[in-house]
């Protein structure tokens, strides 16, 4: 099911060099798999020469995952199929994690009303995945930054009051998966991924597989101290990429300028406060083409853009990719990291760096926390044969 989730509707032949099995094994278990209701056929491959293959593909309704995205301030749960469509309305709701001890309380109830909601059999929904920001150790399913679980790790809370597999990990590195495996970095073998939002994230791809580092910490960008400009930044640090490029930075620029004088369609009423209805003004005037807007995104994406540069000359990715909430503003970032890019990195290094917006945009960490279940539930599959096999052995 991993095989097709991935790559769509395959063959049995396809089967069998993606899982290195033989093929009559193949179609023993594709038999199972059809009685059991869970992939279907679903026509035939172009012929080689000789009897045209049977295509397989996932029956839909058979399974089903729930996928979260967190940022600091905003949290988004929906149930996804294996087409990665959500399958129930994506339910947004104000969660800060900063200084919240009832935090993972309210999203634990968040997540059991969508299940509730959804009317779906808890039977066929294999697992949740979950994107959040802060220090997580996926492997232990612990978040040192936000969601105190008292005695027990995040996955352990979360999985007893959902009863389901629950599986954790940096929202930066899920977007950077989802645009691995689906979006604008797919089969790239190295890319880097910026999230942009409340802080600026990062993930990246290397030799082919997410990076994470020794840790799992990898990827900390936004804290990059590029500034001299004396702002304190959240992690305690000045300087800090973050306090002049951040999404609620910007909303305070605009917020400013508008004070001064500066005119826009932002409007009267702007700042109202909320982080996420300011952003979505700002987005709109974007599309509108609005002057004072597209300048102060073009700032910004000039200062990322000079981070980048950084990150090119230490890594030479082949792509790098804007993702996250911050790609809503479309193309108006392209042109001032590329700028950023061309002034700063040396042109040897840059020469065949490709820059791209993410295809996936908002959706991305939703996306990136379903394939964190499919990778672990195969992961966690492996681990049980390989117990078996050597408690039989033993």
């Amino acid at each position: 099911m991993r095989e097709f989730y991935f790559s769509g509707k395959l063959s049995s032949t396809d089967l069998s060099e993606r899982m290195g099995k033989s093929i009559p094994h193949v179609m023993k278990v594709i038999d199972t798999l059809i009685a059991d209701g869970v992939i279907v056929e679903s026509g035939f491959a172009p012929s080689s020469g000789g009897r045209r293959p049977v295509i397989y593909a996932p029956k839909p309704g058979a399974i089903y995952i729930l996928s979260v995205a967190m940022d600091q301030m905003f949290t988004r749960i929906t149930l996804m199929d294996i087409d990665n469509k959500p399958v129930t309305p994506v339910r947004e709701f104000e969660l800060p994690l900063t200084n919240n001890p009832d935090a993972i309380v309210l999203l634990a109830e968040k997540m059991g009303e969508v299940i509730r909601d959804s009317g779906i059999d808890r039977e066929k929904i294999v697992g949740a995945g979950i994107g959040m920001p802060g220090f997580v150790d996926f492997k232990n399913g612990v978040n040192y930054s936000f969601l105190n679980a008292g005695n027990k790790t995040i996955t352990e809370y979360l999985t007893g009051e959902l009863n389901m597999p629950v599986y954790i990990d940096n929202d930066s590195s899920l977007i950077a998966l989802a645009e691995f495996r689906f979006g604008a970095a797919r089969q790239k073998k190295n890319a880097v991924v910026v999230n942009i939002g409340w802080g600026i994230g990062l993930g990246m791809i290397l030799n082919g597989e997410l990076f994470r580092g020794h840790d799992g910490f990898a990827g900390e960008f936004s804290h990059i101290p590029i500034f001299n400009n004396n702002k304190l930044c959240s992690c305690g640090k000045s300087g800090c990429l973050e306090t002049e490029a951040s999404l609620l930075v910007v909303i305070e620029k605009a917020a400013q300028g508008l004070k001064s004088g500066r005119p826009s369609a932002l409007g009267p009423n702007f700042p109202t406060g909320h982080g996420d209805t300011d952003w979505d003004a700002i987005v709109k005037a974007a599309h509108k083409g609005d002057r004072f807007v597209i300048e102060l995104l073009s700032h910004t994406g000039y200062d990322i853009g000079k981070a980048i540069a950084i990150l090119i000359h230490l890594m030479n990715p082949e792509w790098v990719v804007l993702s996250g909430r911050g790609t809503l503003a479309g193309k108006v970032w392209e042109a001032p990291v590329q700028q950023a890019l061309n002034e700063h990195s040396i042109p040897r290094l840059a020469a065949n760096t490709r820059l791209a917006i993410s295809t996936l945009g908002y959706q991305a960490e939703l996306i990136g926390a379903v394939a964190l279940v499919m990778e672990n539930k195969v992961k966690e599959f492996k681990a049980t044969r390989k117990n078996i096999k050597e408690k039989a052995f033993s």
